[in-house]
């Protein structure tokens, strides 16, 4: 445990000022090199990135299983798609037994890094960037593993992507630890995915700090995540995130957002001064993101949310937003706040109760119902006794070889 905080710590204070000198730059030609290094690539290669920044022009691919891409620091070999007129990434991986580690991609057209379909992969400081800072045109996705199964993502970095920073969609065994995700409109989002880790990381500056969604409309659905020892405080900036997107719907001064996802742990975690709410627990109904096709046996219900033991402070005292700031008024009254957990209210018509969706054993912690199934007109600060419950703890998350003694 004191391991992991140091070196949350570690990135945080590396994040806020003390800037690495930036890189030489690098040789023109180099776009040509490690195009042609991607493509001939064999099992088992090693391709090394010298210090220095380089430019591209087009995205790059990989399709080899067992490749290592290797730089010399997140600070010392970036790679800049700036000028970038030709693909929908940065780097696109679809290959297996793969790493990558101390690099810098910036400025993508589209996502950063994307890995797709693949097992055992491993993703060690990384840095994603928009270096102009939080914008609709950026791109939407820093770091983007989707369809993968045993990842390991760490120590890694994602600075303003418009859609999530950290984004691992429809994948199964995963472990995110002690990462940094700043000023994106979804810091850290696990989705459609079973069995995550998310832990050590910080999550600050964005418009919600680390969510755990079940999309609609996808083959695989997701449970069974466990959020724990993260610093997730402040995330604060307003949403710029592209119209008819999910994450556009997010309230700025979200910090722990739940959707219609099951069994998910939010425990021992410090979670402070996001102005919306610290935790929000919501089902499909009460977001945009079921205005559109419905798979049949989709669950919309949040269900198993798991909250005890976090050190909430602050917050939920300027939430974005009309609706929510006269909510707030009415709950709480000019000077007050929402408490620290918002559920939206909505309960399984075939289950037994609000027991079935959220226990809280978090102190003084509160729970407002906001009672979306009746068009909000009944919000109430719950009874304590209709959460004041447990469910069983989940299992940590084991990789599996060979990333199992990483």
């Amino acid at each position: 445990m004191r391991l992991v905080l140091a070196t949350a710590a570690f990135l945080a204070l590396a994040a806020c000022g003390q800037k690495e000198t930036a890189p030489p730059p690098g040789d023109d030609s180099y776009q040509e090199t490690l195009m042609t290094q991607l493509i001939d690539a064999k099992p088992g290669d090693v391709i090394e990135i010298p210090e220095g920044r380089f430019a591209f022009d087009r995205s790059l691919s990989l399709t080899v299983d067992g490749v290592t891409i290797r730089g010399a620091g997140m600070d010392k070999s970036v790679l800049t798609f700036a000028n970038q007129i030709a693909g929908a990434e940065g780097l696109l991986v679809t290959a297996s037994d793969f790493t990558i580690e101390d690099v810098a991609i910036e400025d993508t057209k589209g996502d950063a890094l994307k890995i797709s379909e693949g097992e055992n992969i491993v993703i060690r400081r990384v840095r994603t960037e928009w270096t102009t800072g939080p914008k609709t045109e950026n791109g939407a996705y820093g770091i983007y593993p989707v369809q993968v199964e045993n990842l390991l993502m760490e120590d890694s970095v994602a600075i303003g992507a418009s859609d999530a920073g950290l984004y691992i969609g429809q994948s199964k065994n995963v472990v995110i630890r002690n990462n940094r995700a700043e000023y994106n409109v979804a810091g850290i989002e696990i989705e459609n995915t079973f069995d995550a880790d998310v832990y050590g990381n910080v999550a600050t500056n964005n418009t919600g700090g680390i969510l755990v969604f079940n999309m609609p409309n996808l083959s695989q659905p997701g449970a069974r995540t466990r959020v724990f020892n993260n610093e997730i405080y402040e995330n604060n900036t307003k949403n710029f995130g592209h119209k008819g997107t999910p994450v556009a719907s997010i309230p700025a001064g979200s910090g722990v957002v739940v959707n219609s996802n099951d069994q998910v742990e939010i425990f021992s975690n410090n979670i402070r001064d996001n102005k919306t709410a610290n935790v929000i627990v919501a089902s499909v109904f009460s977001s945009d993101i079921g205005d559109g096709d419905m798979a049949a046996d989709f669950d919309p219900y949040p269900e198993k949310i798991f909250v005890y033991d976090n050190a909430f402070e602050g917050g939920g005292d300027n939430p974005d937003g009309l609706e929510l700031q006269a909510l707030k008024l009415a709950i709480a009254g000019p000077m007050g706040r929402i408490p620290d957990v918002l559920w939206d209210g909505y309960v399984d018509p075939d289950g037994s109760g609000p027991q079935d969706v959220l226990c809280v054993q978090n102190g003084e912690a509160r729970v407002l119902n906001v009672d979306g199934p009746n068009d909000n007109k009944s919000p109430r600060i719950a009874e304590t006794r209709d959460h004041d419950c447990t469910f069983e703890k989940l299992p940590e998350v084991e990789l599996n070889e060979p990333l199992a003694s990483l």
